[in-house]
């Protein structure tokens, strides 16, 4: 992917090395784990999301992420073996927060209803959104610490969040949400 040029040289232009930022490096590491375990509760997670919906767009749009996701986990343990490190989970509050408010949208609203639909988007786009957060900025890090294969795999990882996400806002956009706003 060529470099957006954006008119501003950075503040600091040498990157560091893993041996030179211990800190730095520790929680690059910490927050990989962070993700591995979000990835992996969302393997769980996502096939309740595709039984509780009605669209079949957005059946098809969760199961076709859910694939990524499993290919996600696979990328994480590849990078944990590029760090020299085993491929260990760390407890993702923020993933469990987003998957728990997921199951109460479901829960809340009326199965068969394209409202529910809308809720399962609303909940999911949350969840891409968290996502691609974390990898835009571990991507970033990545570089930064001169962990250029570690980088390459992140940024195959959020691209494909980021398509998901535009994905799920298509089918808001051109479907459910209409069908939501005709409910009574």
């Amino acid at each position: 992917m060529a470099k957006k040029d954006t008119g501003s040289d950075p503040k600091f232009a040498s990157k560091t090395t893993v041996q030179d930022s211990p800190a730095l490096t520790a929680l690059f590491k910490d927050s990989i784990a962070d993700l591995f375990w979000a990835e992996n509760h969302l393997v769980k997670s996502l096939p309740k999301m595709i039984s509780a919906a009605t669209s079949a767009n957005l059946k098809k749009a969760i199961t076709s992420h859910l694939e990524e996701t499993k290919t996600h986990v696979t990328r994480l343990e590849q990078v944990f073996e590029l760090l020299d490190e085993k491929a260990i989970a760390k407890k993702c509050d923020a993933m469990e927060g987003l998957t728990k408010e997921a199951e109460g949208i479901v829960e809340e609203t009326e199965a068969g209803t394209a409202t529910r639909d809308v809720g399962i988007v609303l909940a999911s786009q949350k969840v891409e959104h968290y996502e691609i957060a974390s990898y835009g900025g571990l991507h970033q890090l990545a570089i930064t610490l001169g962990l250029d294969e570690v980088a390459s795999l992140l940024e195959q990882t959020l691209n494909e969040e980021k398509q998901a996400d535009l994905k799920l806002t298509e089918i808001a956009e051109n479907d459910i949400n209409y069908k939501a706003a005709e409910e009574a």
